[in-house]
This record gives C-alpha cells, structure tokens and sequence, in this order.
C-alpha cells in the first residue's frame, strides 16, 4: 500500500521523534516500505540575519547534520528496513514537500505538539504539511 514513506524528524527535538519513529518502522514493516528519515536545516531567510553568522556556517551546519542523521539511522533504524537519510535546507514544511514531490512519497508520518502561542499566529509546519501535501499524512500524537 506504502512504497515510500517520509519520517522527517528534529535532530534536536527527541518529541519530534520518539513516538513516530516506531510508528514509521512498523509500517516499512508491514508494508516492505522504503523509510526515508529528513531533517531539514533552517536557513537564515535573509541576507541581514546571515550576516551575523560566520562564514561557511550554514555548510558546517549541513556537514554536521548529516554525520548526525546517518548516527541517528545507524542507531535507531533495525536491519532489513530499507533508508534512506534526506538531508534538506530551508523552510521546514516547504523542503518536506518538496522532498515528497521529488521522491513521490506515498506517506507522511509527522509528530504533533501542543501548539505554543506563536503556532496560532505562524502556523505549525505539520499543520502546513497536512493541509498541503499531495499524499496521506499520518499525525502521531502524543
């Protein structure tokens, strides 16, 4: 039923995760899907607030994520699942469906979180995702 799914997760953020990723490795299973785990590196949106980071930062940035993401498979991802790790730069819900579009993902598998005040005025990223994606979303709650 599921060929590709997408698990895209907050290095930093184990809420992004902890209750996703079994749901994600349950269904590869189920289905002999291919997982594909992304992490997405925001970037600094304009000219002036990059200038307030060093040279080269956002490369060492996404350097530094991918070493992270391939320790975090290595650890947390059981044999005889196919992965692959994405690696993505920008605006969070904008790169996972992006990333859904290119690899024709057939399933999202996202945390939800209790929504912070600025959630209401910005809109959380899962919130965009469901209302956006041109595949089944699936909204792991807590």
């Amino acid at each position: 039923m599921y060929k590709d799914i997408l698990l895209p997760i907050d290095l930093a953020e184990p809420s992004s995760w902890h209750k996703t990723l079994p749901t994600a490795i349950e269904m590869c299973k189920t289905f002999n899907s291919k997982l594909h785990v992304m992490s997405v590196v925001p970037d600094f949106g304009s000219s002036l607030v990059g200038s307030f980071f060093p040279k080269g930062f956002e490369a060492k940035a996404l350097e530094e994520t991918k070493k992270i993401l391939k320790q975090f498979v290595a650890d947390n991802i059981p044999e005889g699942i196919e992965v692959q790790r994405v690696i993505a730069n920008g605006t969070v819900y904008d790169e996972i469906l992006r990333v859904c579009h290119d690899v024709d993902i057939d399933l999202i598998i996202m945390s939800a979180h209790r929504p912070k005040l600025e959630d209401y005025l910005l809109g959380p990223n899962s919130a965009r995702v469901v209302r956006h994606a041109k595949c089944s979303v699936f909204v792991v709650r807590d």
